[in-house]
């Protein structure tokens, strides 16, 4: 069966009376050469145990499937077990486990004998709904050797972009503190079924070990955060609102200027290596 094919897939789809949900932000891939270019980014090889989130119907799982030593699929629409049931029968590298991932318990899944000798990565077409809160965990997790996924093109640009951008923000620095961020590819809204009001792309993170400038984490994302809390306003301003009761703005100023920074900057001129140095100086 070709999943891509959209009649083949209305048919399947037909067979066991599925609906779309809006709330879970379905849209299936009918571009065949996708699927196979998102596990291609992957690196995904026999010694991979791979975690897919949201499989729908399963075209990226085959692509996975045959390229990895393992495939574990996480599915929340139970309306979709009995689709993955018929589309992934016989490929036996592939395991669906109905739940929530935001719930799912990753150190015992990855922890588990049947799994043990593979190295873990992530691969999936996320839902767009639920892309910040799941890339944030698979990140914090600090268990997967490389993170691909297929998200909203404004998303992407965040995550990859560089300070001084207008695309750069908070999230862009957690990404970038805990991964190496490469933005791939474009996957216009044509190749999904049904058709997206916005352009995906695939990006990969790539974890890497904590930047040896921050000294305490908490204090490091406290100045971040705050930096970026009034986009708006200078870094000045920002760290005023957020740390006014232990220092006053003249002394703000100093510190700001001391690390040899204008006074009027923006918190989205900063890199990892400056937020770090401010969040050491505040401390």
């Amino acid at each position: 069966m070709d999943l891509c094919d959209l009649r083949q897939l209305q048919a399947l789809l037909g067979r066991h009376g599925f609906r779309f949900s809006k709330i879970m932000g379905q849209n299936f891939l009918i571009d065949p050469q996708i699927p196979a270019a998102i596990a291609d980014a992957s690196g995904a090889g026999p010694e991979h145990l791979v975690l897919e989130i949201g499989p729908g119907v399963g075209p990226l799982t085959v692509q996975l499937a045959q390229r990895a030593g393992k495939v574990v699929a996480v599915e929340l629409d139970k309306s979709l077990l009995p689709v993955l049931a018929e589309t992934l029968s016989g490929i036996e590298n592939t395991e669906v486990i109905p739940g929530d991932v935001m719930k799912l318990d990753l150190e015992a899944l990855l922890s588990s004998d049947k799994f043990s000798g593979f190295t873990p990565i992530v691969c999936a077409n996320l839902p767009y709904n639920i892309t910040t809160p799941v890339m944030t965990r698979l990140l914090e997790s600090r268990r997967f050797a490389a993170i691909t996924v297929m998200i909203q093109r404004e998303v992407a640009k965040r995550v990859c972009a560089q300070p001084g951008t207008a695309d750069y923000g908070a999230f862009s620095v957690f990404c970038q503190y805990h991964a190496r961020c490469d933005y791939r590819f474009e996957v216009p809204p044509q190749c999904f079924f049904p058709a997206p009001k916005v352009t995906s792309a695939v990006v990969t993170l790539t974890p890497q070990p904590r930047p040896s400038c921050v000294a305490d984490e908490g204090a490091f994302f406290r100045v971040v955060k705050a930096a970026f809390a009034q986009r708006r306003k200078t870094l000045l301003n920002c760290l005023a609102a957020a740390y006014g009761e232990r220092f006053d703005k003249a002394a703000l100023a100093r510190i700001i200027v001391g690390l040899g920074l204008p006074e009027d900057v923006r918190g989205e001129r900063l890199g990892i290596p400056e937020f770090a140095a401010l969040a050491k100086a505040l401390a």
